[in-house]
């Protein structure tokens, strides 16, 4: 009866699982386009320079600043997250990152400004990584702390899939905009439509969280005075352990996933010779299998638990990792197209748990929090220098170096699933 008197009805439960989908399309079509950009169009527009290298490498150092703003959003959005609640902390969220990104849409160029135009980028820049590192957290305990038992992986999917929703939509705009309008049109004005068209989503999407509810764990904790005065502090003093095997458990998902989108895209258009009309159609392709896969390992992680489905998966993208330059460099169109197809698989078996997974060993009280910075330092430690150290790497050693790199990221997320299963908590995740 108690659990009766708790649980949203189906038509509730519905909103709030398309809340938490809508809401992080929207956040990770801002972050990719960010990134295809950083490879297609920054490094002309706001790094010119003789060596394009050089001016790529710059770009993907502004590309990484989000990654390590993330971690601040989680503490800041986390704060109130866990104080005053997930839905009015997740509507700021989205209003911080949509923000920033319409702002990039907005940027003069060095050729108009100078050095005030990359000072500019990296400061919207910041804001996305803000935005994002409290978005995610929050749209994860939305689905899970609604979920009925035994569907924690599967409502925590919900979240998930906007990675790959809007990456495919992220891909798409670029894609038409390469293919109809010539290069001058596309550097002039044309990448800037959809920076600014995403002020359309984000309207959707505030819409949409302003009509949800607060969800029935975190009303319990109100009920019994469970909250904490300063979530993060709390978090550190007590749960020390939870935080460093989360993070770790983390950081294979972006290692892969990066070096599957930014790196790939810059070095398969440069060192390999694809334009990038013929590229992104590539990697749109398997960009389906990321988002096909991902409630597949979901329903895997129900039934036959969360670590055991990532701790599988992990062993899975390390083997991958040792053959990934002869698939990519070596195997012609063919290998480049199964390159891709097993590597986002593999994304979407890693990615589909992982909201469930990391939220899981937190208490409710400091559950936003805990679930945000583990994922948030997981892309520090994963991908904010990924793109950046494997196009180094890739240079001076090779693509094999780039699969030990990545070899090497899973055998550190495989050590930190064993210990995450020591892991006991009084929460219901």
């Amino acid at each position: 009866m108690a659990n009766a008197a708790i649980s949203p009805p189906a038509a509730s439960k519905r909103r709030i699982l398309f809340a938490s989908l809508i809401g992080t399309t929207i956040e990770f079509f801002d972050f990719y386009i960010y990134a295809t950009a950083a490879v297609l169009v920054f490094p002309t527009l706001f790094f010119p320079g003789e060596d394009a290298t050089t001016a790529m490498l710059a770009s993907f150092a502004t590309f990484s600043i989000a990654f390590f703003a993330r971690p601040v959003g989680a503490v800041v959005f986390g704060h109130f997250g866990d104080k005053v609640g997930r839905k009015a902390t997740l509507v700021a969220a989205l209003m911080t990152m949509g923000l920033s990104t319409v702002a990039i849409g907005l940027l003069p160029t060095y050729q108009s400004v100078g050095v005030i135009a990359p000072l500019l980028l990296a400061l919207c820049r910041f804001g996305q990584g803000l935005g994002l590192g409290g978005e995610w957290g929050g749209a994860v305990l939305l689905a899970t702390e609604n979920a009925p038992p035994g569907k924690k992986a599967w409502y925590g999917m919900f979240p998930q899939l906007g990675a790959p929703i809007g990456f495919i939509l992220s891909t798409l705009s670029f894609i038409i905009l390469t293919a109809t309008l010539p290069n001058e049109q596309f550097l002039a004005w044309g990448w800037r439509i959809p920076f600014i068209a995403s002020s359309l989503l984000v309207i959707v999407g505030l819409w949409v969280r302003l009509r949800i509810t607060e969800t029935p764990e975190f009303k319990k904790t109100i009920d019994k005075a469970e909250r904490v005065e300063t979530p993060i502090l709390t978090l550190l003093a007590q749960h020390k352990f939870a935080l460093l095997t989360g993070t770790l458990a983390g950081m294979a998902t972006f290692v892969l996933f990066y070096l599957m989108t930014v790196f790939a895209l810059g070095w398969g258009t440069t060192a390999m010779g694809y334009t990038r009309e013929q590229f992104l159609p590539i990697q749109l392709l398997g960009v389906c299998f990321f988002g096909l896969f991902i409630p597949l390992s979901a329903l895997a992680a129900d039934r036959w638990g969360q670590g055991r489905t990532l701790l599988v998966t992990s062993i899975a993208i390390a083997l991958f990792g040792l053959v990934l330059a002869p698939l990519f460099g070596g195997g012609g169109l063919v290998g480049v197209v199964a390159f891709f197809i097993i590597g986002f698989s593999l994304m979407g078996c890693t990615y589909g748990p992982l909201g469930a997974a990391l939220a899981r060993p937190f208490p409710t009280a400091v559950r936003y929090t805990g679930a945000s910075m583990t994922f948030n330092l997981a892309g520090i430690l994963g991908a904010s220098l990924a793109p950046f150290a494997a196009t180094w790497l890739a240079g001076h050693y090779g693509l094999q170096a780039v699969g030990a790199y990545l070899a090497v990221a899973a055998v550190l997320t495989i050590l930190a699933l064993l210990g995450m299963n020591r892991i006991k908590t009084d929460g219901e995740v």
